[in-house]
This record gives structure tokens, sequence and C-alpha cells, in this order.
């Protein structure tokens, strides 16, 4: 009896003793995660809203940040994609998409955004002027170009079948006939002495008049020149220099007289505080302009807006010699109201035809 007592008392000393440890491993968990912030919290959600056409050289970028995400903080990121035309994705992030991060086709549908409340800091000032990559417009045929396509006039002649998509849903579209537009004013100049609105938007009519179809975004008009539909398509040129980068045989066509691309980034303020998430996200913007993701940019076609990557790479891209950019239209404010409001010349052209 004595014995069995003993033995009792010992056993019963050792758990409370084994649960006093316990304790004391339990209440110093929290203690080391505090010295970590990210070990709180072993996955993080990242939402990325984008156009459609920088839908390729994200998908290789966004695996490489994640795995540097992992390496530098020891958490994962809970990726959610979106890629959309221009105009469709921010109509999307206004109407309730919750986008920490727009990557979008022309600064106006940032700019829409804005206005709608969601990013409260002055993103231009960000990055390199809000701006993400670069391009120019230029014309894309069937290879060894069998209709002799030089310069958009020849989009104007008879029985040349031209793709562009619909300026109502794409950014990129918007930015195929601020060019066309562009050079009909540059033209005017040449002939005239001045830029005159009215000889360029029949210059913009008379092509127009060749349209085979208006496609959604940039990606679904590529889309539907690959699949034999049209002639000649006007497009960015990453576009292009992306799909005979893989092997596709077709001829690029810089027009003398084109528009200068710029693609601009925006962190959604409103969607970062309600998730929480801002240092991910501000990770991924500085990620973007950093020469290893500017390479991979370069690699699908966009000019880089790195400095340091632009003169390295230079060499790869034309430099036509009557390039402009959006200024010389006025700017998006005025081109909006000019070409794309309900009387602007856009939907004249649309209503002449």
């Amino acid at each position: 009896m004595g014995i069995t007592l003993t033995n009792r008392l010992k056993a019963k000393a050792v758990s409370i003793t084994l649960l006093f440890c316990l304790l004391l491993t339990s209440c110093s968990t929290p203690n080391s995660s505090m010295a970590d912030p990210h070990a709180a919290a072993e996955e993080v959600t990242l939402v990325v809203g984008a156009y459609s056409v920088a839908k390729d050289a994200l998908q290789e970028l966004l695996p490489l940040f994640e795995a540097q995400w992992l390496a530098d903080t020891g958490q994962r990121i809970k990726l959610q994609e979106s890629y959309e035309a221009s105009g469709t994705q921010a109509r999307a992030i206004i109407g309730g998409f919750e986008a920490d991060i727009a990557i979008l086709a022309m600064e106006g549908d940032i700019d829409i955004i804005e206005r709608a409340g969601l990013i409260t800091h002055n993103w231009r000032e960000q990055g390199v002027r809000g701006m993400v990559t670069e391009s120019i417009v230029v014309m894309g045929t069937r290879a060894g170009n069998p209709h002799s396509i030089q310069d958009w006039d020849d989009l104007a002649r008879e029985g040349i079948k031209v793709l562009y998509p619909n300026p109502k849903t794409s950014g990129g579209a918007q930015w195929d006939i601020n060019a066309i537009y562009g050079a009909g004013l540059k033209q005017a100049e040449e002939e005239l002495g001045s830029p005159d609105a009215e000889y360029a938007k029949n210059y913009l009519k008379r092509i127009h008049a060749n349209i085979e179809s208006l496609d959604k975004s940039g990606r679904a008009s590529m889309a539907a020149f690959e699949y034999g539909v049209g002639d000649v398509i006007v497009t960015y040129e990453n576009e292009l220099l992306a799909r005979i980068a893989k092997g596709i045989e077709y001829d690029i066509v810089v027009p003398e007289h084109t528009i200068l691309i710029e693609n601009p980034i925006a962190l959604i303020d409103k969607h970062i505080e309600q998730h929480g998430n801002r240092d991910v996200a501000e990770a991924f913007y500085q990620f973007l302009m950093s020469e290893e993701a500017q390479y991979i940019f370069v690699k699908h076609g966009f000019r880089p807006v790195n400095e340091a990557v632009a003169e390295e790479t230079k060499h790869q891209f034309s430099n036509p010699s009557g390039i402009f950019d959006i200024d010389y239209l006025g700017g998006w404010d005025e081109v909006r109201e000019q070409l794309y409001s309900k009387r602007g010349i856009w939907y004249q052209v649309l209503a002449d035809l």
C-alpha cells in the first residue's frame, strides 16, 4: 500500500511538471510571432487586375515575385488574377472587383478609378511617372506583306481588310485610333500647314471604312487575326514582337507617324486598406520596376521604363521619325472629350459610315 501511494504521488508530480512546461511553451509562441510580422499569417492575398495584353508577361513575372517574397519573409502569397480589356477591367474595379493593383492600357482608365475614390495617393508620382511599360502602335501583316502595306494610307485602299478592337471596351483600340487620328493631323500639317481636325477625321474615316471587325480587346483582335481574319491588324508593337519571338511569321510595318503608348500601374488604396496587404502590394509594384522584371517585359515585346534596361535594349526597337505622344493630341482629357465623348470624332465617324 505504501509503495503504491508513493508511486501515485510521483506520477502526479510528473504530470503537473509536464503540464507546466506545456503552458510555458504555449505562452512563448505569440512572443515569437510578434518578432516577425509575417509569422502570424502564413499566407497573404494579392489581387491583380490587368489588361489582357499584359497577361503573358505577368504570368511569367508573378511566380518569380511569389518565390522572392517567400524567401524574404517566409510568407506565401495567394494570388487572384484577372485579365480583361482595359476599359472593362477599370469598370469592374469600380463595380466591386477588389483589385489591390491595376495594370492597364492607358492612364484614362486609371483616372476613372481614381475619380471613383479608390485611389487616394498621387499615382503619377510613383515609379516612373506611374508607368510600367511603353510601346508604339504599328501594323501587322501576313508573312511577306502580300498587300505591300507601307503606311497608314494603304489601310484605306479598296479591298484591304483591317482589324483593330472596339474603343468602347479596349484601351488598345483607343491607342490605335489616337495613332491614326494623330497621323492625320501630322499629314494635314505637311499638306495644309496646320493640324486640321476635319482633315484628320476624314483620314480616320477612310481607314475605318475598311474595318473587318471590332473585337472586345487587343488580345481578342490579335486572336482573330491569327485565325485568318483580315489582311492587316493595327496593334501594339509588343503583341507582334512577342508572337514573332514564338516563331509565328508576321511582318511588322512601322508607320512614319505613330503614337508612343504608355501603360500605367497604380495601387488601389481603398482595397489595400480593406485587405491589410500594403506591404506585399508595394513590394510587387517595386518588383515590376526592377531590372529583372523589366527585362522580362522586353522579352514579351514591351519597351521598358527602367532607364538602364531601356539603354541596354534600345537596339531592339524601331524609332520612327514622326513619333508623337498623347500631349500632341492635347492630353487624355482633351482626347476623351474630342474623340470619345458622345458627340466626339469617333462617334461622328461611326455615324457617317
